[in-house]
């Protein structure tokens, strides 16, 4: 792990941290109609709980802090799938997602590749793996998203932080960004997701805002600012596009989920630092239903809250 990557995460580990204790964060609203989880390495355990996904099938997937990814239905209930990624020695995976054809996309951070699988388990492709800074090689993949196309937009940070655009087979295209906090930079890419507006959102988590480009890398707008005020940005960790086109943001440093409209007022908050109902722990993702409930994945109490906002 290089010392830039260690300076990220301090600094980000220690802001984090205080804004955990912060108070005077906006009450939250909506008491969740599902809690579960219980922490452990069993089948249907979750450990430190990281990404979320929802298949075509209405599945829920979850990949944890033991590598594993597990379905359940969106009740909780354990399907019976759970596998690990090949190798976990030098790091855990830390996105989840699905490709236009309903399989898994796990984006395997520490080795620097996306790989898709079944549902079952079994590794049907891998792109990347060439750890490096030049066209097709990546740092610390985050997330990866497949547009109705077939383009895929990868996010990465460490060695630097962008978005690489590559082609349905995996070739690379382009990429944009850098380390830094203007427009077209970031300081540790977490998350991205695609707007009904067509338009590609992203999670720029140490510079506590979203930013907005054009699926070419066209910068569009940004929204947030560090602090714990309705519309305001604390370590945007996840986010993701609810059926009714609002977005709904997982802030690991102010223990919520925020929802905005596309033009990024924000919509209210759901979500106080705690160990109880409707508190949480450093959440990590999130995952919106067709029915528009959020499914949030609270980390550090290992376990999954549901809630309709």
């Amino acid at each position: 792990m290089g010392r830039k990557l260690i300076g990220i995460t301090i600094a980000c580990g220690l802001a984090a941290a205080a804004w955990l204790l912060a108070v005077g964060t906006p009450a939250a609203t909506g008491t969740p109609d599902r809690i579960w989880g219980n922490r452990g390495v069993r089948p249907g355990d979750l450990a430190r709980p990281r990404a979320a996904t929802i298949d075509g099938a209405g599945r829920l997937w979850i990949v944890d802090f033991t590598a594993r990814v597990q379905g359940y239905d969106l009740d909780g209930k354990h399907l019976g799938f759970t596998w690990t990624t090949p190798d976990f020695r030098n790091g855990r995976p830390s996105g989840l997602g699905t490709d236009r054809d309903g399989n898994l996309v796990v984006c395997d951070s520490h080795y620097h590749c996306v790989r898709v699988y079944t549902p079952e388990g079994t590794e049907l492709r891998k792109f990347g793996g060439d750890r490096g800074t030049g066209p097709g090689q990546f740092g610390y993949i985050s997330d990866a998203v497949q547009d109705a196309d077939g383009f895929w937009y990868v996010s990465e940070f460490s060695l630097t932080d962008r978005v690489t655009k590559l082609t349905p087979d995996g070739a690379f295209v382009k990429c944009w960004g850098e380390t830094g906090s203007g427009p077209l930079q970031f300081n540790r890419l977490r998350a991205l997701a695609l707007g009904p507006d067509g338009n590609l959102y992203a999670a720029d988590a140490c510079n506590h805002r979203i930013q907005v480009f054009t699926r070419d890398g066209g910068f569009v707008r940004e929204f947030g600012r560090p602090g714990p005020a309705v519309g305001d940005l604390s370590y945007p960790y996840d986010l993701c596009f609810g059926p009714g086109g609002e977005l709904y943001v997982a802030e690991r440093g102010n223990n919520r989920v925020q929802k905005f409209a596309a033009d990024g007022r924000s919509l209210g908050c759901w979500g106080t630092a705690g160990r109880g109902p409707g508190e949480l722990a450093e959440p990590w993702g999130l995952v919106v239903d067709k029915f528009g409930r959020v499914h949030v994945i609270d980390t550090e109490n290992h376990r999954v809250q549901r809630v309709r906002f």
